[in-house]
């Protein structure tokens, strides 16, 4: 286990957010059997549906983002890898800034009973049963990750379960907006030793071991841990960040 002061893991690497956004082809390159392309001003879904990247409102806030994102926004916030070397800033939200349109059409409208149709039973860590989706293969990847955690030792399994739940068709408390547990996409650990900004009402705190973060990072779960917002419980299956990663490190290696 890695050691830990006030809650921040104490190693070399990530920092917390840079300022270059992800470019409109990571939602291409990892959702690859919803979309099709992208031409710098419109999304191509593979069934023939454009999706604008922009609302046209280049200025929102930071609060504004977060009710109302649009593509744009929703990569305007790069996801830092590794182990954090310094808390995340207020600021600091990757992946929190989410379009509704975008991911309704993807996972579906949980109200009216489309995300349901669409959810498998996932053995979890302990034997506990969850649910998650199938799209984009989603519960699939959350087996794999339950089976690598049952392999960690036991001082570091238990921070995994018993899960907090993974499927619950609600919105998220700040924004009023869907959470992803709303598309069987999330899924939050135990709870007892998982901090929450709501809850917390202070300084940034983490006691989850990166271990643990690192087994969902490797199959393209963020963690809201590397929120300002903090939610160390919290996972959600957001490839992009990692497929924008994945060709920043080749496109260095080639030139």
């Amino acid at each position: 286990m890695r050691a830990y002061v006030a809650g921040l893991v104490v190693v070399g690497g990530a920092s917390a957010v840079s300022a270059q956004a992800l470019p409109p082809a990571a939602l291409v390159q990892a959702y690859p059997e919803q979309l099709l392309g992208e031409d710098g001003a419109l999304l191509v879904w593979r069934d023939g549906t454009r999706q604008p990247l922009s609302d046209g409102a280049p200025d929102k806030s930071f609060d504004e983002k977060l009710k109302n994102a649009s593509l744009l926004d929703q990569l305007s916030l790069p996801y830092p890898k590794g182990p954090l070397s310094r808390p995340p800033q207020a600021q600091d939200d990757p992946g929190r800034f989410r379009n509704a349109s975008f991911f309704d059409k993807m996972y579906g409208d949980c109200d009216k009973g489309e995300t349901q149709k669409r959810l498998v039973a996932v053995t979890w860590v302990g034997g506990q049963k969850i649910k998650a989706t199938t799209v984009n293969g989603v519960a699939q990847k959350m087996r794999a990750i339950a089976e690598e955690l049952e392999r960690l030792p036991a001082t570091l399994r238990g921070f995994a379960y018993p899960s907090a739940g993974a499927f619950s068709c609600r919105a998220v408390k700040d924004t009023g907006k869907r959470s992803m547990h709303a598309y069987g996409a999330a899924i939050d650990i135990n709870v007892k030793n998982s901090d929450y900004w709501l809850w917390r009402k202070g300084s940034y705190r983490s006691r989850i071991p990166y271990e643990i973060v690192a087994i969902f990072e490797r199959h393209g779960f963020i963690w809201g841990g590397k929120w300002g917002h903090f939610d160390t419980m919290h996972f959600e299956y957001r490839p992009e960040f990692f497929q924008a990663a994945a060709k920043e490190t080749l496109d260095k290696a080639t030139h």
